[in-house]
């Protein structure tokens, strides 16, 4: 698995200089102006989360392999993405699909008290090791990416870590009054989009509009959705969502 080898280091390239390089490039130009974000992301060293064979492009504008149906979002996905999220210090929050754990690191360092979910025991591995150098804060759990961490809620925030063709149906039992879920939509499989949502526990089921916000309904529940911008993101195969077979 490419995720193991994630602890050892390039020495042929000057990571601190890259990392400074990516944020001055690529993050600022694409208006991320929390200086919260600009400030953890020319500190966390993203190196670490990357495979040993990925690792000369740790600071590219691109999204890399982690394993098997795994990645790394790219800097600036992963920087507007959190600014999106409006992380306020103290939440709780929760990073499903936390990989690596340089999205979680980030939602820490912004002040997020950070619950990490990985199902993949070799990334979460690599993970934990990157935040308790970085972030100390963050706490792992190993197990589903469809259960979320039920013995954690509620919560704030729940961040996912790349892209869903539906929001999750855990999402709704376990997010706060008044919380939000942020990640990747995809509907159709192929383009996506940042989204902000919250419950709208009065709408009813159907489409409607709250705002001038759509209300999408998903089993039981009812989420007013706001498209944040186009970002490519591979789909979660671990959350798609199930067939549903009809006789």
């Amino acid at each position: 698995m490419a995720a193991r080898n994630a602890g050892t280091s390039a020495p042929h390239i000057d990571f601190d200089a890259a990392r400074s390089l990516m944020v001055d490039d690529q993050v600022r130009p694409i208006e991320v102006d929390d200086p919260r974000i600009l400030s953890a992301m020319r500190t966390l060293p993203r190196e670490r989360c990357a495979p040993e064979a990925e690792r000369q492009f740790a600071y590219a504008d691109r999204t890399l392999p982690l394993t098997d149906g795994r990645y790394l979002l790219q800097p600036m996905i992963a920087a507007r993405l959190t600014q999106a999220a409006g992380i306020v210090n103290e939440e709780r929050i929760l990073v499903v699909a936390a990989g690596t754990g340089y999205l979680a690191a980030l939602a820490s360092h912004l002040g997020g008290r950070v619950i990490a979910v990985e199902s993949d025991p070799d990334l979460r591995a690599v993970g934990e090791a990157f935040t308790g150098d970085v972030a100390s804060g963050v706490v792992w759990r190993h197990g589903p990416l469809e259960s979320g961490a039920a013995a954690d809620a509620p919560f704030d925030l729940i961040l996912i870590d790349g892209g869903v063709q539906e929001i999750p149906d855990f999402c709704a039992a376990q997010l706060a009054p008044e919380g939000r879920v942020v990640g990747l939509l995809s509907r159709d499989g192929v383009a996506s989009s940042a989204f902000v949502a919250e419950l709208d526990r009065s709408a009813a089921k159907g489409n409607a509009a709250k705002g001038g916000q759509p209300i999408v309904s998903q089993g039981e529940s009812a989420w007013a959705i706001r498209l944040q911008f186009d970002a490519p993101a591979p789909l979660l195969q671990e959350l798609l969502p199930k067939p549903v077979f009809s006789f």
